[in-house]
């Protein structure tokens, strides 16, 4: 069956990506559908500083369908908020409401598009779904497995959000950009007219506009901060050194809101929701030897048992750093660093990398402080 043949779902945000992504998609010959995903609302949520003009309002949806216009392929409009709800926002605020930092993105990625979106796909009759993520898919014949690897362009690479991908979805995933960098993507949508070509993106959790998790969570609970306000600020001798306004409020790595003064720099190095206690200390306090990732899916490799070496990410902006990773069952994994790594953050996705190739990833449940003595 040729490319011709081929009928592909692209998930349009009504950004300069998914636009590009579709045009590019139409010029290689596939049968092209844009779908947009409404996700939630911003009734809802609250915090809608950007006047209905960031990702799910009527303006992206109207950017989206106004594109595929211009390319002369249909667009439809589907309604996912039910289950992004029931998965990714539920998600978030146990997370935060376990001591833990959750990356909604990674869990959208999962379970919406690499998930919701392929089954209604597949119920259209498509053959793959696409988005404008900067990454690339490749087909092993040795290992007759998909493999993840990052994109071209280093600064827009989104490689660590895509660790969830299972093998089945892979097969089924387009992304017309990894080859691509921004300034190509946005050189394209100029040359072509697309109306998204100068669109600023949005770097913000979606249903969180405003980028303010507090007001979020305060707003989805009334009750929250009576209910976890309060707190003991502990050292990390067992001291007790303040009251705090409540655990899910604060993250590893976190130096600015604490709200006592301690005459040095002193950070969160951990929370512990079942005693309402927030733990600080100082930089050195932040570095952890190792850590233990759960919800394991590896891509480009079937396992790490007997113990594989890669590059390893804990956090979108991390350069990454090299570390042995073993396996301890079929879902978890024990990662021990060349090098101790700093403000280890369960709830974070860990991503596992040789080269640019995408091993494997996983969610960051506990980690193992360096000895500092």
């Amino acid at each position: 069956m040729s490319i011709i043949d081929k009928t592909v779902v692209i998930a349009m945000s009504g950004g300069v990506d998914s636009s590009v992504a579709a045009l590019l998609l139409k010029e290689q010959g596939y049968q092209c559908i844009g779908i947009t995903m409404k996700l939630w609302d911003y009734e809802m949520v609250g915090g809608n500083v950007n006047h209905e003009s960031g990702c799910c309002s009527l303006d992206s949806i109207n950017d989206a369908r106004m594109v595929c216009a211009e390319l002369g392929i249909p667009h439809y409009v589907l309604n996912f908020s039910r289950e992004f709800h029931d998965t990714v926002v539920d998600d978030f605020i146990n997370e935060y409401m376990a001591g833990r930092t959750p990356n909604p993105c990674v869990q959208c990625n999962i379970k919406i598009k690499w998930q919701a979106l392929i089954n209604k796909a597949r119920e259209m009759g498509a053959d793959y779904i696409a988005t404008g993520h900067y990454a690339r898919v490749h087909f092993n014949r040795e290992m007759n497995r998909y493999e993840l690897f990052r994109g071209k362009d280093p600064g827009k690479d989104q490689s660590y959000a895509l660790w969830g991908i299972r093998q089945e979805s892979l097969s089924r995933t387009l992304f017309p950009l990894g080859d691509l960098t921004k300034a190509d993507t946005r050189e394209i949508a100029r040359k072509n007219g697309l109306r998204t070509a100068t669109k600023k993106e949005s770097m913000e959790i979606c249903f969180v506009p405003d980028n303010d998790y507090k007001r979020f969570l305060q707003k989805m609970d009334p009750k929250l901060e009576d209910n976890v306000k309060d707190g003991d600020l502990i050292d990390t001798q067992g001291n007790v050194v303040g009251q705090h306004k409540g655990y899910p409020f604060f993250t590893i790595g976190q130096r600015r809101g604490i709200g006592t003064a301690f005459g040095k720099p002193m950070y969160v190095v951990e929370t512990r929701p079942e005693d309402n206690q927030v733990i600080v200390g100082e930089d050195a306090d932040l570095f952890s030897k190792e850590l233990i990732a759960g919800h394991v899916n590896f891509l480009s490799i079937a396992s790490a048992n007997g113990g594989i070496n890669g590059t390893v990410k804990i956090r979108y902006k991390d350069q990454g750093s090299p570390a042995t990773i073993y396996g301890q069952d079929e879902n978890r994994v024990r990662i021990v660093f060349d090098h101790p790594q700093r403000a280890v953050t369960p709830g974070q996705s860990v991503v596992i990398y040789e080269g640019d190739r995408v091993l494997g990833g996983g969610i960051i449940e506990s980690f193992l402080k360096k000895d500092t003595k």
